[in-house]
């Protein structure tokens, strides 16, 4: 579950139909269990323990014939419903690689092929009034602002079951990263202000900027004894289609990070710190939660309307450890991983 560097995310594996259901109703389509994914396969392409190339929602295929029906979707791969059924990614048969890809590589379990078919990840256009003159790229220093879909991570969960979290609300807007650093110039300590990938420089108009400085981002950094990075969803209008109908654009927070440190807050700490700077954490949905090893029911859990509007479907959900963890196997890794709400995929064309 790592937040840090989201090694987890491929967008094209090699995986394993785990298994076949009939779907109510539809006698040419099967549901396949990948991973922790469902999705809808034809009957008879695939048997139970089969070997497949699974391509994740959120994949951009190259326009090459075998991708020609992708087109109607800007090659894009969606959440769609067929026939009832949920259906998030796409299976194809080995066949779908280069002959000499197949013929000169083990196709074992879990092999990425993202880049052997030439698929890239779709990234929603950045809003005019969130884009601007760069400054530089995002700090490396800081870890960025990516889960891991808890659909990928079974034996993660298998093994930390039982841990106690706390469920927030994943709102759906732009992230938004703030640090001091000193001018170069002058040593004096300066805001810093983020999009998701770039450090990015004050101009009028540019919203990123213009809440930061409503809610004196700078003066509230500079309170403090040690040097924090804070981290927020921006929403409103203009922000994916303020989807929670706000007046005008505010601030979520939801990571601490002690840059000296390299380390975020606990989650009480970090609530504690919001109260302090009164600054407004994003929704907390639960506050000791004991993690269940069942993705299917943290797929359930993600489903319902948002805090901030009740006539607005929630994007999803965030779940992590009260007291912040890292993973066995990677020690820049954080245990932190959402899960989406499918309803709000379908709703959004997602």
């Amino acid at each position: 579950m790592n937040m840090t560097t989201n090694t987890l995310r491929k967008l094209a594996s090699i995986q394993r139909i785990k298994a076949l259901e009939p779907i109510p109703n539809a006698d040419a389509i099967l549901k396949a269990t990948v991973l922790g994914w469902q999705v809808v396969v034809k009957k008879g392409e695939f048997q139970v323990g089969d070997l497949c190339v699974y391509c994740e929602i959120d994949s951009l295929m190259p326009e090459k014939p075998e991708f020609e029906f992708l087109k109607g979707q800007n090659m894009r791969i969606r959440t769609l419903r067929l026939r009832g059924q949920v259906s998030q990614g796409i299976c194809f048969p080995l066949e779908i690689l280069p002959a000499e890809y197949r013929e000169t590589q083990p196709l074992a379990e879990g092999l990425d092929v993202t880049e052997v078919l030439g698929i890239s990840k779709y990234e929603a256009p950045i809003p005019t009034q969130l884009s601007g003159k760069v400054k530089g790229h995002f700090p490396s220093f800081i870890p960025k602002t990516d889960e891991t879909r808890v659909q990928v991570l079974q034996e993660a969960l298998s093994t930390l079951a039982g841990t106690r979290c706390y469920v927030a609300e994943k709102l759906d807007g732009s992230s938004a990263s703030y640090y001091l650093e000193a001018n170069e110039q002058s040593g004096v300590s300066e805001l810093n202000a983020c999009s998701r990938n770039l450090n990015l420089l004050e101009e009028p108009g540019n919203t990123l900027w213009q809440v930061a400085r409503a809610c004196q981002l700078e003066e509230k950094l500079k309170s403090q004894s040690r040097r924090l990075a804070l981290q927020a969803e921006l929403i409103g209008p203009g922000i994916q289609g303020n989807k929670y109908r706000l007046q005008k654009p505010e601030l979520y927070f939801f990571n601490a990070f002690d840059i000296e440190a390299y380390a975020f807050l606990d989650h009480a700490d970090f609530m504690a710190l919001m109260q302090e700077l009164d600054l407004k954490p994003v929704p907390i949905l639960e506050n000791d939660y004991l993690l269940e090893a069942d993705i299917p029911r943290l797929v359930e859990k993600s489903i319902g309307v948002s805090v901030l509007n009740a006539q607005t479907r929630r994007e999803g959900i965030v779940i992590r450890p009260l007291q912040e963890m890292r993973t066995l196997e990677n020690t820049l890794g954080r245990v932190s991983f959402k899960a989406i709400n499918p309803e709000f995929l379908l709703k959004y064309g997602e």
